[in-house]
């Protein structure tokens, strides 16, 4: 599932080329699992509006929306990627996948389009006078200072790897950047959350932050169906230290990386380097 680092590069990818641009016209498929808002509200409620600014909030990605010449926001198209969901910038004459459940025509010419093989992602329409603007359920990683990261894993009596994947406590790490950040913050992914120093979370907070804001750099990892919104992969994937490097050699120590499981989730570390 795309992480953070991969839905905030596509969340900018598609911002950039997408802007100020107005809906003309929107078709949406016919597979029900998609659309989170039923289809005939949605399509009415995108068509016509203007795409004030496309960001992440946790792993979702919000399309601001308003009139033209107006200045405030009257509703947002919010997207979820799910397992293989692709959010794409491209032109009409492009050939349309198979898995593709939405396609809106912008006035600039260009196609937006959400294309998902397995039909996990979610696609929302939000009129902001009915209801309250998107907002994740837990804090953000790349903001969030010593004192708020300490007290989300305080007395938590459960692995601080399935701590790090709570969505209502941080959102928007996965299993990926989990175990990257561990790694990096030299901690074993089975620690009891409740019982790690203040020293050692925000050893951790600093990993987090590091290892996300890094895979945004590279445009995020590609180890299964994901691509960016030119349909690019990103190249982090070619950095990991341990996620899905089990018995190949840690980059630091050489000692050969383990993978076990924590709350049903595989997970991957260095016996040597994490204590």
């Amino acid at each position: 599932m795309p992480e953070l680092p991969e839905v905030e590069t596509v969340a900018r990818g598609v911002n950039d080329r997408v802007r100020g641009d107005s809906i003309v016209e929107v078709w949406l498929g016919s597979h029900r699992e998609p659309f989170k808002t039923e289809p005939a509200r949605q399509a009415k409620g995108l068509e016509g509006r203007v795409i004030r600014g496309v960001f992440r909030v946790g792993k979702h990605i919000v399309c601001d929306l308003g009139q033209a010449g107006a200045r405030h926001t009257e509703a947002q198209w919010v997207v979820h990627l799910g397992m293989t969901g692709r959010l794409l910038v491209t032109t009409p004459d492009a050939p349309v996948a198979k898995h593709t459940h939405a396609r809106l025509t912008l006035a600039s010419g260009r196609e937006v389009r959400f294309v998902d093989p397995r039909r996990f992602g979610r696609l929302e329409f939000r009129d902001l006078k009915q209801t309250s603007a998107f907002t994740a359920p837990g804090r953000e990683p790349l903001t969030i200072d010593s004192d708020g990261f300490a007290e989300l894993f305080r007395g938590r009596r459960l692995a601080i790897k399935a701590a790090l994947l709570n969505q209502s406590l941080l959102a928007g790490v996965g299993n990926i950047y989990a175990d990257e950040s561990l790694y990096r913050a030299g901690i074993r992914p089975r620690r009891m959350a409740g019982r790690l120093t203040k020293a050692n979370l925000e050893r951790l907070r600093l990993a987090v932050k590091e290892v996300l804001e890094h895979a945004i750099q590279l445009g995020g990892s590609s180890v299964s169906d994901y691509v960016n919104a030119e349909g690019a992969r990103g190249f982090f994937q070619l950095t990991h230290c341990v996620y899905l490097r089990t018995g190949l050699p840690c980059r630091r120590c050489g000692t050969p990386i383990r993978r076990i499981l924590v709350g049903g989730r595989g997970t991957h570390y260095c016996p040597k380097c994490q204590l």
